[in-house]
């Protein structure tokens, strides 16, 4: 029997931004990581099933935790590089896509701009989830908001902070307070603020978004404190401007001070102790950070299971 022509599509699950989990979604897949974090999953869903990892980018957690997702979920997988594929080469996306979904059930991609996820998305007949992009990064995101429903369940009631560069995982995060219930604020140095449209479109979903350039005033009262490097992949040749720009955004004892009680503190990693975040926060009493790393194998089992549950 062939395949289907790619004509003749049925409706594909993508997981592109975190805007695309329907409805309650996105709260399920936080209590199925729970339940894939209390004990290892022996379901077996993608027994047969072989995800390509698409990574033009370096990456340590989300590779190492989709690997490990899918093979635990009893599936196989397989990394393509620019160096050890066409993708180095500047084949057409839009054959790449078809050719791939020729040859497996699932593409994750990490890779630059989001519009290259949105062809594969178009012409491929398979699921595309996005591994990161330079706008968004939507797994990681819910791998965090995983960890704070860990510890507070009752999302509705949590102040969370972002403190530096407004960047892909500001943008998500921004995603993120349109998708749960939580209130976000954010510290920006200016020239360096998330996208207007990004954020314009959380507020007209009902998110409860504040913006601003004052670290204080952001992580007052906050229940998580977050943050991120001030120079992301690709940026490394801006890391003198980007240091001046973002004196007094990093998150040490003296910010962490103005924080709830309890206060949680999160970065998404790799981070560059004493730049946005001191060695002291790090490894002190309130770091999230190893468990947030952790939960990343969790949330991409959930987000598989997602993907591959009809």
């Amino acid at each position: 029997m062939t395949r289907a022509l790619d004509t003749e599509k049925t409706v594909t699950k993508h997981l592109l931004t975190i805007l695309d989990l329907p409805g309650q979604e996105a709260g399920r897949l936080l209590a199925r990581a729970a339940q894939f974090k209390a004990g290892p999953d022996s379901s077996g869903l993608l027994s047969g099933k072989t995800v390509v990892l698409v990574f033009e980018k370096s990456s340590t957690r989300t590779r190492v935790s989709f690997e490990v997702a899918v093979r635990q979920m009893g599936g196989q997988s397989l990394l393509l590089t620019p160096v050890e594929s066409q993708l180095g080469r500047n084949e057409p996306l839009k054959d790449t896509a078809r050719v791939l979904s020729r040859y497996c059930d699932c593409l994750v991609v990490r890779t630059f701009g989001q519009e290259k996820l949105n062809i594969l998305a178009e012409y491929g007949s398979v699921p595309v989830i996005n591994a990161l992009t330079d706008d968004f990064h939507p797994c990681q995101v819910l791998s965090d908001v995983f960890t704070m429903y860990e510890r507070t369940p009752g999302l509705e009631d949590l102040r969370v902070a972002w403190i530096g560069d407004g960047n892909n995982m500001a943008h998500s995060w921004i995603n993120a307070a349109a998708v749960f219930p939580f209130s976000l604020h954010l510290a920006c140095p200016d020239g360096y603020r998330p996208r207007p449209a990004i954020l314009e479109r959380a507020l007209d979903m009902g998110a409860r978004i504040c913006l601003g350039s004052d670290p204080a005033q952001a992580a007052r009262g906050a229940h998580y404190l977050n943050t991120d490097v001030w120079a992301s992949m690709g940026q490394e040749g801006e890391q003198s401007e980007r240091e001046e720009a973002f004196r007094g955004f990093q998150v040490n004892e003296a910010l962490l001070s103005l924080a709830a009680p309890g206060c949680g503190v999160m970065h998404c990693l790799p981070a560059h102790r004493g730049e946005e975040i001191t060695d002291q926060v790090l490894e002190g009493p309130a770091s999230l950070i190893f468990d947030q790393a952790e939960n990343r194998l969790h949330m991409q089992k959930a987000i598989l299971e997602w993907i591959f549950r009809a």
